[in-house]
């Protein structure tokens, strides 16, 4: 845990983490709100446009505000599913209503086991020089997946290599 944190009393911890999801959510979700209205001129359109948007707005659609809430007890999905809120234009209350609480699972999970897991693996790989290797040659072997999953997308769909 960064040492800024250690030495917290558990409520602080939990709102000094719960301060930053808190903004980041509000932030995603205004950007995309506004962004909406002239996004077919900027280089945003495309990103608005995506399959990962599309899902997030299908998601939405299906299942309403929870899936807010509970996308933040997800890696990947939370920032999807802010902005997907923000184009649907969905009401500021509501949308905070359904995110609030999912803020407050989020910090409640990194101040226990998240942050620490994260430091603890961490230090396991960066305690020897071949800890370090093999943490790099993880963070090489995702982006490889991740790119080539991508890739395998975009020809699927005609859109070239």
């Amino acid at each position: 845990m960064p040492s800024f944190l250690e030495g917290l009393p558990f409520r602080w911890l939990v709102l000094a983490l719960f301060v930053p999801v808190f903004c980041r959510a509000q932030a995603t979700y205004w950007v995309a709100r506004g962004a909406v209205a002239g996004a077919s001129r900027s280089r945003w359109g495309r990103w608005l446009d995506s399959a990962a948007v599309r899902r997030g707005s299908a998601l939405l659609d299906r299942w309403g505000l929870p899936v807010v809430t509970l996308s933040f007890l997800t890696v990947g999905l939370q920032t999807i599913m802010n902005a997907a809120a923000g184009i649907a234009r969905v009401p500021w209350w509501r949308y905070t209503l359904a995110m609030v609480p999912g803020c407050v699972a989020w910090a409640f999970v990194y101040a226990t086991v998240g942050i620490a897991l994260f430091w603890a693996v961490l230090a396991a790989f960066a305690g020897s020089p071949w800890g370090v290797v093999a943490l790099v040659a993880l963070v090489v072997a995702v982006g490889a997946v991740v790119w080539s999953v991508r890739r395998r997308r975009r020809v699927a769909s005609g859109s070239g290599p």
